[in-house]
């Protein structure tokens, strides 16, 4: 019998692991006021990021397939597409586990930010090469919207429009200045 119960704990915890979708709901530091939610699909190996906070609303797609994530900024009615840099972002289970750990700890603690820019009046309309490479989540995320490739800078004091995942991987959207 306590074998039984044993396998079937251990099964548990391996499904758990495993299994296809695991939702976290994202809440502002400080309240109980959720600003989104995070879907991370295991077996497409993909997080989904919606925050839902006024001007900085957003929907973000980490494609890990493809190697790169999407940001739609309701703001600027536009797509910003950023290379997976695997020194600066997190694989897919990392995310899980800082979701899971800020979800336990309830502790306010610095995320880690991740600054790109963008070059303005450099936007194209996704065509059907740019959506083989970039995979058909994020052609669902921006079909029909300006794209703007990012590329990863230095800190940015500058206005810049914040994404990403909020209190665990802030993605810091930057215009180029010149």
């Amino acid at each position: 019998f306590l074998l039984q119960v044993a396998v079937l704990v251990l099964l548990g915890v391996f499904w758990t692991q495993t299994s296809a979708l695991n939702v976290s709901r994202l809440i502002k530091p400080g309240t109980n006021y959720v600003t989104g939610t995070m879907t991370i699909h295991n077996e497409e190996n993909m997080v989904e990021v919606h925050v839902r906070s006024g001007v900085y609303s957003s929907d973000t797609i980490f494609d890990y397939s493809h190697g790169y994530i999407a940001t739609r900024l309701f703001s600027r009615n536009a797509c910003f597409i950023l290379k997976i840099n695997k020194e600066s972002i997190p694989e897919l289970q990392e995310i899980g586990r800082l979701a899971f750990e800020k979800k336990t700890m309830k502790t306010i603690y610095s995320p880690h930010n991740v600054w790109a820019q963008f070059q303005s009046g450099r936007s194209l309309f996704g065509r059907i090469r740019d959506w083989i490479v970039y995979g058909k989540p994020i052609e669902k995320l921006c079909s029909g919207l300006p794209l703007y490739k990012l590329v990863e800078t230095q800190r940015n004091e500058h206005a810049c429009a914040s994404a990403g995942i909020p209190s665990i991987l802030g993605i810091k959207i930057c215009e180029k200045v010149n």
